[in-house]
């Protein structure tokens, strides 16, 4: 049992001013001290009165304790005591010169610490030494500039294919007792190709009458896929396509989508996914860079297409098409038979960057080299075979596309709706009892936003899985969604570039609400500087990610810097002590006002506490006195009375100075793509 007092010291090889600046700035505990996964201040620094934070201490293993804490300052440089506002406990931490200054004695007591969780009271002095001496060695490490911010996960077997192996036998995609064979069976049904094709075609032989995919009208088995997509591709031979063919893609989600994806890669054909948000004058943009064999269309979308050359042939993707004089794909299947030419390879899938800072660029998916992909989602997400999938996400969009190649090696049944409504939505997941839902933020938003009594109405308690990705979420969405729904969120951080980074599970999300989690299997994750070089755990840098499904290049642009195996990822983050990622925000977001640097994201963060605001965005601005300021956008809830004033004063209590908006411009929404994302370059005065 750990015993009121206890005293410990360690000399760091550095100035005792560079150390007292760590020490003293409350939120960078999180990044060099284990299991402090959050601390937020929540009140301003007064002329005579220390500001107070709120920290998230423990585990969800052992449980969460949120106390506020408030540090004072002794002696400059010197000495500083850290005080539980709610507790008993408390840390002395003094700075002593030794080595003639050159290096510091950091002594630290700690006194009735075993208030502040069960978890410590249960500990021994021993442990509680070693929490102090292990975060100040981080602290030694940062201050050092060591290289020590490269995670990379290959598992717990001796190794990456062992491990990989292992994975598929747990969750039954390889059925075997032996690891050694379970290689063997990976590497051979690696030869049938880990696309959507293969993947629907064994599937079909193994299980052909299980239910595959269900939309709004129709369910189809694994074997009607197969067969059905068959015959699509043999029309689609007749009609002139094969492997040198490009074809693009409108659709919404539904059963005709996937036939038609399914078909393409039997084919070799390559299919670029139109994002459906796109306007008329974008799709012109992207359709003038591709030689097109074909158009497959939901009707709904010809007046999108209607600046493509007239002479590519269009193939609506409905049952029957109320375009006069065109074909559909249930036509052609009708009319068609079963046999066509296999290609040497499958077909390649394009998808659509988001355009959040451009014009969107098509990024070529790479053609999985065998299960490492999928052992690397199943490692981190506990999807299980047979699962009952709903992908609310847009298949057109890189994260529901990926989950549908995932669901086929597990033989989900996947749900699909052409349109999201938060409360369909959650009618579906009842109906159908689903046990994962791939969404994106906003959508679980919209769910949450649903009164209670509405939420009520529908039995969730099949979900063991809510997956999100493309775009950040607050703290806020997090915890309220998980206290809603139960702990079942997964984070996903990736893109459409270097396909996944990071997952965060919900004991994570519990702990850190605000993380990106960590690498799954197979996965090397790299915080590096300017110059390519790692930087200290803790340390601000540019995200690398390094994986088995980086993708091909873009067919329209110049790829993303790539430097010993891995990607650029266009981001700003952090490892903490505990080895979850912590994104800061875009490279390009960040702002310089007053010489101070300056990103949006926590900000964006610090508003969505305000039980006022229901959106917020926040931009860079130019501003002739401090070179830039931030702008912020609010979206209000319904009903509720808020000013510029009540949103300053709130950014002020809980960051710099330099982060509160001079700019406060109230909106009825934010401009958004069909994928969720807000464009931010389309709000007044971006940049």
């Amino acid at each position: 049992m750990v015993s009121d007092v206890v005293d410990c010291s360690a000399v760091l090889e550095h100035p005792r001013s560079e150390i007292w600046t760590i020490l003293n700035t409350p939120e960078l505990l999180v990044r060099f001290f284990h299991h402090i996964g959050r601390c937020d201040r929540v009140t301003a620094d007064a002329p005579d009165q220390p500001a107070v934070y709120s920290v998230h201490v423990g585990t969800a293993a052992v449980g969460i304790r949120v106390h506020q804490i408030q540090p004072v300052t002794v002696r400059a440089k010197s000495e500083m005591l850290i005080e539980a506002v709610d507790a008993d406990g408390f840390a002395s931490i003094r700075l002593a010169d030794a080595k003639g200054g050159r290096s510091t004695r950091v002594t630290v007591t700690l006194f009735k610490i075993a208030t502040l969780h069960r978890a410590v009271a249960a500990a021994d002095n021993a442990a509680a030494i070693s929490w102090v001496l292990d975060g100040l060695k981080r602290v030694e490490d940062y201050l050092s500039n060591r290289p020590t911010s490269v995670l990379t996960n290959n598992g717990d077997s001796r190794s990456l294919q062992l491990s990989v192996a292992m994975t598929m036998i747990r969750t039954g995609v390889v059925r075997t007792a032996r690891p050694d064979r379970g290689v063997r069976q990976l590497n051979s049904l690696a030869k049938f190709g880990v696309t959507v094709a293969g993947g629907f075609a064994a599937a079909a032989a193994h299980s052909p009458k299980n239910p595959a995919i269900t939309d709004d009208s129709t369910t189809h088995t694994f074997a009607e896929v197969h067969e059905r997509s068959n015959r699509l591709a043999s029309a689609l031979e007749t009609r002139g396509l094969d492997a040198d063919s490009t074809v693009g893609v409108m659709s919404r989600n539904h059963y005709a989508l996937v036939e038609c994806l399914v078909a393409c890669s039997k084919l070799g054909v390559t299919a670029v996914l139109f994002n459906t948000g796109l306007g008329t004058r974008q799709v012109e943009d992207i359709g003038s860079r591709h030689d097109w064999s074909a158009l497959l269309v939901d009707d709904e979308f010809d007046p999108l297409i209607q600046y493509l050359p007239h002479d590519i042939p269009r193939i609506s993707l409905q049952p029957a098409s109320s375009i006069p004089d065109r074909i559909s794909t249930a036509e052609l299947i009708d009319s068609a038979g079963t046999k066509f030419d296999r290609p040497a390879e499958p077909g390649h899938i394009v998808v659509l960057t988001s355009g959040t800072s451009g014009t969107p660029k098509g990024a070529r998916r790479p053609t999985p080299k065998g299960f490492g992909p999928i052992a690397a989602m199943l490692s981190r997400m506990p999807l299980q075979m047979n699962d009952r999938m709903l992908i609310a996400a847009p298949l057109f969009h890189s994260w529901g596309f990926a989950a549908l190649q995932i669901s086929t090696p597990i033989r989900a049944h996947v749900i699909l709706q052409s349109r999201f409504d938060a409360e369909q939505c959650l009618a579906a997941i009842a109906q159908h009892r689903c046990t994962s839902l791939i969404a994106i933020p906003v959508m679980i938003q919209r769910m949450l936003d649903l009164p209670e009594r509405v939420r009520r109405q529908y039995d969730t308690s099949s979900l063991r899985v809510v997956a999100c990705s493309g775009s950040p979420m607050s703290a806020t969405l997090v915890t309220d969604f998980m206290d809603a729904f139960g702990n079942v969120l997964y984070n996903f951080y990736g893109s459409t570039e270097v396909s996944w980074g990071t997952i965060a599970d919900p004991a994570d999300l519990r702990a850190a609400p605000m993380t990106a989690g960590r690498p799954p299997l197979g996965t090397t994750v790299a915080i590096v500087d300017s110059r390519g070089r790692a930087v200290p755990q803790g340390a601000l840098g540019r995200i690398f990610v390094g994986n088995d499904m980086l993708f091909d290049g873009y067919i329209d642009a110049s790829a993303p810097e790539r430097a010993d195996n891995m990607m650029d990822t266009g981001d700003l983050g952090y490892l903490d002590a505990d080895g979850r990622l912590f994104v800061a925000g875009r490279d390009d977001e960040m702002i310089i006002s007053g010489g101070e640097n300056v990103f949006p994201r926590p900000v964006e963060e610090a508003l969505s506490c305000l039980p006022q605001i229901s959106e917020v965005a926040v931009i860079g601005v130019p501003d002739k006195e401090f070179g830039q300021r931030l702008a912020a956008f609010v979206v209000p809830r319904p009903g509720v009375r808020i000013d510029e004033d009540m949103v300053r004063s709130y950014v002020r209590h809980r960051l710099s100075r330099f982060a509160v908006p001079r700019d406060i411009t109230f909106v009825d929404e934010l401009p958004r793509n069909a994928t969720g994302k807000v464009l931010k370059r389309q709000l007044p005065g971006a940049r």
